[in-house]
């Protein structure tokens, strides 16, 4: 058992990995001849993995002869922080509402979500300069400087948000510093914030489709203060316990049988066939009793209300 009740997994962190690197999924390079023909088309492979791994990866392979080398140009991408977001902070009390189209009578709810800022880093590396520009002119001029994607977070619960990514900041770097065998890779860092949101469990609860309240009029003893001589009235539990109802409203939700909202229950059609997403009305009606009933909550019934008796039993020894 959590910390906080239950286990639970939206997959949210997964989902904005999945966003972030689908952005630079599928790029190329062109190699061009002398009349800028093109003579050969290079897709640049993505990976996620941080920029040290794969450095020592290029370190690992010195010799440009090997059969099979790290490929470049190629793309790597890795989320390094996160931070909380105040400022888009919304109300802790709202919750979102979906039906559950499997039960009319169900429907799940979650809390909002808390916003996060999430950092990720972009590297690009190439051997040559050319590679890395045209890489570079396939994103800059998509981040103005932000470019927003809509995604499913909460599919069970059908919300799609609309989540910004901000370039923030470009830095390049050149790895050769050896000798003519030494493998050469330029290196183009994009730092990107992602700003998303995490939320909690969903939860599913009945739909509440009628409501009782019982009114009475409650008779107040009177007494009298032994100290001061004051006479006052007070209710307790007692006096409550014995009054019966005097009236009863019930409020059902009220939808006719063309889909239209009502107040008047009686032209409704049954609550059992309203669902939780139906434009229903609410329909109030209010019953008046003298019987002295009352409503028993465990079987569900109107009942005669008991008097207190005190009994004496003779079987107990003095």
């Amino acid at each position: 058992m959590s910390l906080f009740g239950s286990q639970y997994y939206n997959q949210t962190l997964r989902r904005y990995i999945v966003m972030f690197g689908n952005m630079f999924n599928d790029m190329v390079v062109q190699r061009l001849a002398a009349d800028n023909t093109v003579v050969q088309t290079i897709g640049v492979p993505l990976t996620y993995s941080p920029k040290e791994k794969y450095l020592a990866r290029l370190a690992g392979d010195p010799n440009l002869d090997r059969p099979v080398a790290v490929q470049l140009p190629s793309i790597s991408f890795e989320m390094t922080n996160m931070t909380y977001d105040g400022a888009r902070r919304l109300s802790s009390v709202t919750k979102n509402v979906a039906h559950n189209a499997t039960d009319a009578d169900r429907i799940r709810s979650q809390y909002v979500p808390v916003p996060y800022n999430m950092t990720f880093m972009l590297y690009i590396y190439t051997r040559n300069a050319d590679d890395a520009a045209q890489l570079l002119e396939q994103i800059i001029p998509f981040f103005g400087p932000e470019w927003t994607n809509s995604v499913n977070l909460i599919p069970s619960m059908g919300i799609t948000m609309d989540v910004p990514t901000i370039l923030n900041s470009i830095s390049s770097e050149d790895s050769y510093e050896g000798d003519f065998m030494t493998r050469r890779a330029l290196i183009h860092t994009l730092d990107f914030t992602v700003k998303g949101y995490y939320f909690g469990p969903v939860r599913t609860s009945g739909v509440i489709k009628r409501t009782q309240v019982d009114l009475g009029i409650v008779a107040a003893q009177s007494n009298t203060n032994v100290l001061y001589g004051i006479q006052s009235t007070s209710i307790s539990d007692a006096d409550v316990a014995r009054t019966g109802r005097s009236s009863r409203v019930v409020l059902t939700p009220g939808l006719l049988a063309n889909g239209s909202p009502t107040t008047n229950s009686a032209a409704s059609i049954s609550r059992s066939l309203i669902s939780a997403n139906s434009n229903y009305g609410l329909a109030a009606n209010t019953f008046v009793y003298t019987d002295g009933k009352k409503y028993d909550p465990v079987s569900g019934t109107d009942n005669l209300r008991i008097e207190n008796t005190q009994t004496t039993r003779f079987d107990l020894p003095n």
